[in-house]
């Protein structure tokens, strides 16, 4: 009878255990206590090719610790950390900007209070894009749904297109979460952070998740438009990735997202306008509903760079200022079906036309920042702060007045002719742009 040691039985079972979550460079019998060079490879190689740390737990679950030495136990099971332990070992401690680091981590508590005071309660108590949508489960829902596509047909094309571009830029939400993790100080290194930041970050990206979805639905209900190039739109653009500059810089991450909020929130307001005008009140209701949301979490981020404002002034003078000597990424510049080169920009030439986000709103949002933050009024600012808070101060003036000259300039002969272009989000249907 093959006798076996205690610590040998020990390490057999674990073997077992491995070989049956499929490492199969341990199906081989051990001579000694010491597991081979070939079994360290093989388990090494499963966790390479993604096997779930549920498989880990359950080994160390199975093996007796006290019949191996440590390093063995390490070697078969990985380390295993308490939640306290890996938030340590992900906490950064080197920074590009650890002074944007330390200020924004001064006003946790007020990020706390936008948790609880600017984002909706979550399940019954919020609303869901269901609630504006036919139920199909009742039985009048071939009715509702007729209704909502008869006011669907009353849409010209041009807004319908419009609207399908606010759609897509919705539904690229994977790339704005991306973003906002990439701010230092305001990640959410293990996906359940119990920080304050995360949680920011979480319930902002299940509020804005509705937005896509309701209005992919209200598309697709309506009848109008050619879903699939709409999808392979949404596809692109998620594949493509999204950088407005912020460069992991919650200073700059924050004055943008100040900035989008408002004009995301103009937009969908403008084309629920269009839409009531055109009859379609469904369509009004659900506009009006995503704009509300975008209004509420427009202030969150004001808020926080009012916060920035008042611990480093010329901080955020700066970075605001630098990113206004360029110009705000729009969310969906790199969108395209895979035909349309340009489409990004027959689009928003569409939006400029019918008055949904103009140039001059861009003026105003500036601003409207300007006088959120009360910058005219800021002190104890360096030589370097007062001349970038004159000059954004001043900004708002120039680039309306240059706005306007552009949109009512005088058109040369030979630019009197109307610009059509198709839009495979209409079935190629051509729309004034």
């Amino acid at each position: 009878m093959l006798k076996m040691s205690t610590r040998a039985l020990g390490i057999l079972i674990t073997t077992s255990v491995c070989y049956d979550y499929g490492v199969s460079a341990f199906n081989m019998p051990f001579q000694t206590s010491k597991i081979s060079r070939s079994a360290d490879v093989g388990l090494h190689v499963s966790r390479r090719q993604g096997r779930r740390r549920s498989s880990r737990v359950s080994m160390s679950a199975i093996i007796d610790p006290t019949v191996v030495t440590k390093e063995e136990y390490k070697d078969i099971c990985g380390d295993i950390y308490s939640q306290e332990e890996m938030m340590k070992r992900l906490e950064r401690s080197n920074y590009l900007y650890p002074k944007h680091v330390e200020v924004i981590n001064d006003f946790d508590d007020v990020v706390g209070t936008m948790v609880d005071n600017v984002l909706l309660e979550t399940g019954e108590k919020s609303w869901q894009p269901q609630d504006y949508l036919p139920d199909m489960s009742q039985d009048n829902w071939l009715e509702e749904v007729s209704e909502l596509r008869e006011c669907a047909a009353s849409l010209p094309d041009d807004i319908m297109v419009i609207l399908v571009g606010d759609m897509v830029t919705e539904e690229a939400l994977p790339t704005y979460q991306t973003l906002l993790n990439t701010f230092e100080g305001c990640d959410d290194p293990t996906g359940v952070t119990e920080t304050n930041w995360a949680k920011w970050s979480r319930g902002w990206t299940s509020e804005e998740n509705r937005h896509g979805d309701l209005l992919n639905k209200y598309l697709y209900l309506g009848g109008r438009c050619n879903m699939r190039s709409i999808e392979v739109t949404i596809q692109h653009l998620i594949t493509s990735g999204f950088n407005p500059g912020a460069q992991k810089d919650p200073y700059r991450g924050f004055v943008y997202t100040s900035f989008q909020e408002r004009a995301t929130k103009i937009s969908h307001g403008n084309v629920g306008k269009l839409a009531r005008d055109a009859g379609d009140m469904g369509l009004f209701r659900v506009c009006s509903k995503i704009a509300a949301d975008e209004g509420r979490h427009e202030k969150a981020y004001q808020k926080f760079c009012e916060e920035i404002l008042e611990r480093d002034p010329d901080g955020l003078l700066a970075v605001f200022g630098d990113m206004m000597r360029g110009q705000i990424v729009m969310p969906a510049e790199l969108m395209t079906d895979g035909k349309d080169e340009k489409l990004y920009e027959n689009f928003s030439a569409v939006a400029q036309r019918l008055g949904v986000y103009t140039a001059i709103d861009y003026a105003d949002i500036i601003g409207h920042l300007v006088k959120r933050w009360d910058l005219e009024n800021l002190e104890g600012l360096s030589s370097e702060g007062e001349k970038e808070r004159d000059y954004l101060c001043k900004l708002p003036t120039r680039y309306k007045k240059l706005a306007e000259r552009s949109m009512n300039r005088k058109k040369g002969p030979n630019e009197e002719v109307i610009n059509m272009q198709p839009f495979g989000w209409v079935f190629d249907r051509e729309v004034q742009c």
